[in-house]
């Protein structure tokens, strides 16, 4: 599979700008909102109300991706952290079914590091084990959302997921990602599916998923 190549005018031209015009109007029409849910998270989860962590992006260059902090510190007596499912509060659950902690992205959409729509950004532990056809999800900017989050989000398999993306990268247009942002709100604010698989509170480990398939 060759690596992607633009698919139309609207990604060569138009993508990035209106990337960043939706990132600022964002900002600014729902600065109010910023402000309460980092008021919240102060009161429920504690400082630092950002989280910041590594991930990597196009052409797999890592980047730290910034969302609200939706899990608390707990650490068992060796002091390592607890599993998610232990750490995810009722508030930090309801923040992520309703995408309120994906916020702050704005921010990375607005650097450059992110897209309104592309394939989510994994963690950057995972690249070792991606097969040369999963590595084109990296040929483009990764995505606040995406096709695959739409279409079954962490309900899906890694393989199901990983063909989503692939298809996405290989067709991008400007009415595929309106309707794929459209999607993403019905899905956030009235259905809230796939929020979590069906073993694990967020998604299953790649590596593992990778090491049992090898």
């Amino acid at each position: 599979m060759e690596k992607h190549k633009p698919y139309g005018v609207y990604e060569r031209f138009f993508k990035r700008p209106i990337d960043i015009m939706c990132a600022l109007m964002a900002m600014i029409v729902f600065c109010w909102l910023y402000a309460i849910v980092a008021v919240l998270v102060r009161i429920k989860l504690g400082s630092p109300v950002i989280f910041k962590q590594k991930r990597p992006g196009k052409d797999e260059k890592i980047f730290n991706l910034y969302k609200f902090r939706s899990m608390t510190d707990e650490r068992d007596e060796n002091g390592d952290l607890l599993p998610d499912d232990i750490r995810l509060t009722k508030f930090g659950k309801l923040l992520r079914k309703l995408s309120l902690d994906e916020l702050p992205e704005a921010v990375n959409i607005l650097r450059g590091d992110m897209s309104v729509v592309g394939p989510r950004p994994l963690l950057v532990k995972y690249l070792p084990y991606y097969n040369e056809r999963q590595r084109h999800r990296h040929d483009v900017r990764p995505g606040l959302s995406g096709y695959a989050q739409v279409n079954g989000r962490n309900s899906l398999s890694w393989d199901e997921k990983f063909e989503l993306d692939i298809e996405y990268v290989n067709k991008i247009t400007f009415w595929g990602d309106v309707k794929i942002v459209f999607q993403s709100v019905i899905k956030s604010f009235v259905k809230q599916e796939g929020i979590s698989s069906e073993t694990c509170a967020t998604m299953e480990d790649f590596t593992e998923y990778a090491k049992s398939k090898a």
